[in-house]
Order: C-alpha cells, then structure tokens, then sequence
C-alpha cells in the first residue's frame, strides 16, 4: 500500500507535533513536511507536491483561505483539509466554496483526522462530524421563505390573491365563504407585514409564490 504524503501547516508548534504524534501510528500516512507560515506553506507545497494537506485557517502571513485560493489557481494537485477552531457556518462555508475537500476542528478525536486524510485522498469530500448539525441549520435558514408562517390555506388565498382574485372568487374557488376568505387575508396581512391585498400580491409575486403553492 502506497503511503498517503501529508504535510502539516500550522504556526503552533505543539498542534503540529501532536498531528504527527498521532499520524505516525498510521501504516498508510506518512508525515514529509511541516509549514509555520503562509509563504511556507506555498513554496513546500509546490516544491514536494503531498497528497494532503493539514492547513491551519489562520496562518501568518497568508490566511487559509488565501492558501487555498492560490492552490486552486494554480492547478497544485494536492488534497487540502482546513485545521481549524473556526466553527461558523460561513467561514466554512467560504473554505468549501474556494475548494477545500476536507473541513475539520482542532479538537477533532484522533480518529476523525485519519478518516478525514483517508477520505479526500480517496477523492470524496469531508465534513467533521460536529460541524453537520451547524451546516444543516444554515442551510434550512437560508431555505426560509415571507412564506413559512402561512398556513397551507392561508398560501392558497395569498395565491388567488396574487393571480387577481376577488374575494368572491376566491371563495368559490375554494368552496368557503367570503367572510372566510376575508379572516384568512386579514391574519395574512398582519403575518407578511402589509397594509392591503396589492401589497400582499406584490410581495407573493417578487417571492415567486407559484413556487410554493402548487394547487393550481
């Protein structure tokens, strides 16, 4: 089995020696370089080409980030794993968008490093496991619509209502009566924050509203 060549970027000495500490006991890593800065990083990268990375998001000189964009545009072939205490969703986010393939926390059990060095060598992407649960909440908060707190009756009257709909229509449409229609449209005024039903229909429109309500 060929050894997986990695290097180490840090600027602490003591997270570097337990990195390699705990990659040595690994018959299939092999530690070949260690870096402390961003110009450090850049030249032994291009220098002896590893097949992985360990890069601190917080180096001297040049930050993670940096690192990563000019790996990348570059076209240097190396696996890059960002280290790091760095637990924001869009600090991550922006390490994944610039093209990290691995994500991990410094704290990381020993176990989860060699599974993140094994997985993006194999060509897949890794996320650490503690992160996920943060990924998910950013991503269902960004998925968040003016229409979450509509009711699925509620979207349905703010639908006619964008499509032009009177209200007698409306409750024809849905077999309600008007004064129905009407109670639903005054508790969707005050959840959308407006006044009337033509600023009800302009914001449904600008929010694609036919996204959400399928009925039709």
């Amino acid at each position: 089995m060929n050894n997986i060549r990695v290097m180490i970027a840090d600027d602490y000495e003591i997270i570097r020696e337990g990195i390699k500490r705990v990659l040595d006991f690994e018959d299939n890593i092999k530690v070949i370089a260690e870096a402390v800065d961003g110009k450090d990083v850049i030249n032994q990268v291009t220098l002896l080409k590893p097949d992985v990375l360990l890069l601190d998001m917080s180096m001297p000189g040049k930050d993670g980030i940096e690192i990563l964009k000019y790996i990348k545009e570059h076209a240097i072939k190396v696996k890059v794993i960002m280290l790091t205490i760095e637990r924001g969703a869009d600090i991550i986010n922006a390490a994944i968008e610039n093209g990290a393939d691995g994500y991990v926390v410094k704290e990381s059990t020993t176990a989860e490093i060699v599974e993140a060095i094994n997985t993006v060598f194999a060509g897949n992407k890794y996320l650490d496991k503690s992160l996920m649960n943060l990924m998910w909440q950013k991503y269902k908060k960004e998925e968040a619509t003016v229409f979450d707190e509509l009711s699925d009756r509620e979207l349905e009257i703010l639908y006619y209502v964008s499509k032009g709909n009177s209200n007698k229509e409306i409750a024809d449409l849905l077999y309600l009566s008007e004064k129905t229609v009407k109670n639903n449209l005054t508790r969707i005024f005050k959840k959308l924050d407006v006044k009337d039903r033509v600023h009800a229909a302009v914001l449904a429109v600008q929010n694609h509203i036919e996204k959400h309500y399928k009925g039709d």
